[in-house]
């Protein structure tokens, strides 16, 4: 008897581990709830309600070859020790997950229950991260490699036994009637109408938490949750860039495919370097930083007094998604402007995010904090963000209702109008200019440090990305040419949107 488990691989097309179980036996297809998952500090109901969506999904698509999806509650250990000793389950598949430290540490405990009792347990790729890499040289040919061989197919038909199945649990309670819904289906759907309209001005509007929530393809929670694979993606947008489209396709769709690759990129380095959860990158940057729970509930609830960031974090608190630009610059405020340590700050973004994704989520709290050691200093100006990106206040207003009278040359900057003590609005937090100032201050008097630069070097080499098999780091952006400070190792200064 096979298990074939499902985690964050929600579909039956471009399955490895459920099309190689078919062709083997009769098949028990399971997905097991983790009570202990869905209490820690990064999951949340919104999460767990967009999962409950794909798994009605994949319970009619599984239904439909012939072997119901088979739903568990509790302990996967005990879960499958139970299914083992019921219906002699000597095979168990599953696709390779690069979670957080949680999700880790149980597969390890999977790992250690199937050896002990002689069960086959193997794991298949499921996306371009490759597990025990030795090195980054080479990485984008192999991982391209995987991304654009052919597509495994839905098995025809399964078999297996009746097996008693749990009723789907409620959950965190998290309700938010903006939520994106999950299931394969939305998924296609998302995907058929980025790639033939909403995808066309991508490349300009992406950065603009108003535009880009239409111009973005909307995919990444499904991506999160596996709903569609990488692959099925990847060469999906390669089918319609061989296309006869105009310029304007061609480069948002190259973008795209970019944005795509990033992802297994950062997704690389927690499957190389699980600590990145839970410690600063460079260890010279640990506790430069404590938690201050006045400012950061500020921050949490858009209540800083700064309205684009504000704005930001009410719209993602009440719909759970956020354009990557703003994620990365509400990271950087708490980060640099309120001076909040990125692991008293992260949680909170992790459960707003339905997408959330261990990889890319730890990876980039700690670049937007500077803690990498090896990522240019980027400090954001909220005002000025706001301004660019929102320069008539639509999207702050339509979240900050409380700046409706508030005139558009002021509406980024109320304290500086007139009316501002009218205004049922708090005063910012902090000075924008000052606060940027004394940061960047902290984090470079780090930087040249005495014995920064041999762990930066090393980092360096272990995580940043090359063009190609030959180690020559690249960027995703042209960098300026500057010289070097003397003795501070030279900085990887890629910045970059994830808006998948």
């Amino acid at each position: 008897m096979i298990i074939v488990w499902f985690k964050r691989d929600l579909r039956v097309q471009d399955h490895a581990p459920l099309a190689a179980a078919a062709a083997l036996g009769p098949v028990i297809p399971l997905y097991i709830y983790e009570p202990d998952y869905w209490a820690l500090p990064d999951t949340s109901g919104r999460q767990w309600a967009f999962i409950r969506d794909c798994l009605d999904g994949l319970a009619k698509d599984l239904a439909h070859l012939g072997a119901p999806l088979v739903v568990r509650r509790g302990d996967a250990v005990q879960v499958l020790e139970d299914l083992r000793r019921t219906f002699g389950v000597t095979t168990l598949l599953a696709h390779e997950e690069t979670g957080n430290g949680w999700t880790f540490a149980r597969d390890r405990r999977v790992q250690d229950w199937a050896r002990g009792q002689g069960v086959r347990f193997r794991e298949a790729p499921n996306s371009g991260v490759a597990r025990r890499l030795r090195s980054r040289d080479g990485w984008a040919k192999q991982r391209d490699g995987r991304i654009f061989a052919e597509q495994v197919n839905a098995p025809k038909a399964l078999s297996g036994p009746a097996v008693p199945s749990d009723p789907l649990p409620e959950g965190p309670f998290d309700p938010i009637k903006d939520r994106q819904k999950g299931g394969r289906d939305q998924g296609l759907s998302l995907l058929g109408g980025f790639l033939t309209e909403r995808g066309h001005t991508y490349r300009a509007a992406m950065s603009s938490p108003l535009e880009g929530a239409t111009a973005c393809s909307r995919l990444s929670p499904h991506i999160a949750a596996g709903t569609l694979s990488i692959r099925e993606i990847a060469q999906a947008t390669a089918a319609r860039q061989r296309e006869d489209i105009d310029s304007q396709w061609k480069k948002s769709l190259k973008s795209f495919q970019s944005r795509l690759a990033w992802r297994d990129h950062f997704m690389q380095k927690l499957e190389d370097q699980p600590r990145i959860e839970t410690h600063c990158l460079h260890s010279a940057y640990e506790n430069m930083r404590g938690d201050h729970p006045v400012r950061r509930a500020a921050w949490e609830k858009g209540e800083t007094g700064l309205p684009f960031v504000d704005a930001c974090m009410r719209s993602l608190n009440a719909t759970g998604w956020l354009n990557f630009r703003m994620r990365s610059m509400v990271q950087a405020v708490a980060s640099y402007h309120l001076w909040l340590d990125w692991r008293a700050s992260a949680p909170h973004l992790a459960r707003m995010f339905t997408d959330y994704e261990p990889g890319i989520h730890w990876s980039q709290a700690q670049m937007q904090s500077g803690t990498t050691g090896m990522n240019t200093v980027r400090i954001y100006n909220p005002v000025k963000q706001g301004k660019d990106q929102d320069p008539t206040g639509v999207f702050t207003r339509r979240w900050l209702p409380e700046l409706a009278t508030v005139p558009d040359a002021y509406v980024q900057e109320p304290w500086l109008w007139d009316g501002a003590p009218t205004l049922a609005y708090p005063p910012p937090l902090i000075d924008v200019m000052e606060a940027a100032r004394e940061a960047r201050a902290r984090i470079w008097a780090v930087r040249t440090g005495e014995d920064f630069r041999g762990e930066a070097a090393d980092i360096i080499r272990k995580h940043a990305s090359r063009k190609d098999g030959k180690g020559r780091f690249v960027n995703d952006r042209t960098p300026r040419k500057r010289k070097p400070r003397k003795g501070v190792a030279k900085p990887d200064t890629t910045q970059l949107s994830f808006d998948l």
